[in-house]
């Protein structure tokens, strides 16, 4: 993934592999919809993927440094970890969640529709890109982030 240093000014920067390990939890679960879904247990994948949106809105709304997932990370691995080569910018890795929010509610939106085989549809395109930030370190929102950014269709804000 293309590291963005943090922007002058703002906050401090992020470890980048608390993202990556909050995405290696993502894909688990993201997994477990799919193989519910699957095997029938459509109510089961539904309430899980209502679950994991519920994570991916709070990760968009409160930013990941205040993720559950983030918060696990700076709390139990990250202090038997040594200190990271450089730290990220909150912004790319936050958008990112907001993109895996919009993933996941409309696969829950039309699963609440009765669209069931929407479910593992929309599960699938998010353990996607979760699966490619865990473990190949490429993050797709925070590609889409930059893109745009560099576009001018969003502004990079000093508060990132």
């Amino acid at each position: 993934m293309t590291r963005t240093a943090p922007v002058p000014g703002s906050r401090a920067g992020i470890d980048p592999r608390g993202p990556r390990f909050g995405a290696g939890i993502t894909a688990v679960v993201l997994l477990t919809v799919i193989f519910l879904a699957l095997v029938g247990a459509s109510v089961a994948a539904l309430t899980l993927l209502a679950l994991q949106t519920a994570v991916f809105a709070w990760g968009a709304v409160a930013g990941v440094a205040r993720h559950p997932y983030g918060l696990l990370f700076k709390v139990v691995v990250r202090p038997r970890l040594g200190p990271p080569a450089a730290l990220e910018d909150p912004a790319p890795p936050t958008f990112a969640q907001g993109v895996g929010l919009l993933v996941a509610l409309i696969g829950v939106v039309l699963g609440l529709a009765g669209v069931t085989a929407a479910v593992p549809v929309a599960a699938a395109a998010a353990f996607v890109a979760a699966f490619l930030n865990a473990v190949f370190d490429y993050c797709l929102g925070c590609q889409l982030y930059l893109l745009l950014v560099r576009a001018r269709v969003i502004g990079r804000s000093p508060a990132s």
